[in-house]
């Protein structure tokens, strides 16, 4: 026997006329609701919300570039042993 567990998004609505919030939890393909379950008036509107999820796992910013450091202007040498100043076209001595 296979269980599928399927993961439905929780959306909020509120009623515009008596101002009611509550959550619904439905398939991305539902219609909207529109009956307030308080008033049950046909006046229910969807919210549009922030997503509650975090990213992880390499390859995303928080993870992977938040704590390198920025150096300015810095002074390498690289093998031959020349500068990075002195192999930079159009500079003026």
């Amino acid at each position: 026997m296979v269980v599928r567990k399927y993961i439905m998004p929780i959306y909020e609505y509120q009623c515009s006329a008596c101002h009611h919030a509550f959550d619904a939890l439905q398939k991305v393909s539902d219609d909207p609701i529109k009956q307030c379950p308080e008033c049950s008036k046909n006046t229910a509107v969807k919210l549009v919300s922030a997503a509650g999820f975090q990213l992880k796992g390499t390859g995303w910013y928080e993870t992977d570039f938040k704590n390198k450091p920025k150096s300015k202007n810095k002074d390498t040498t690289n093998t031959a042993g020349v500068s990075s100043k002195e192999t930079t076209k159009g500079s003026t001595d």
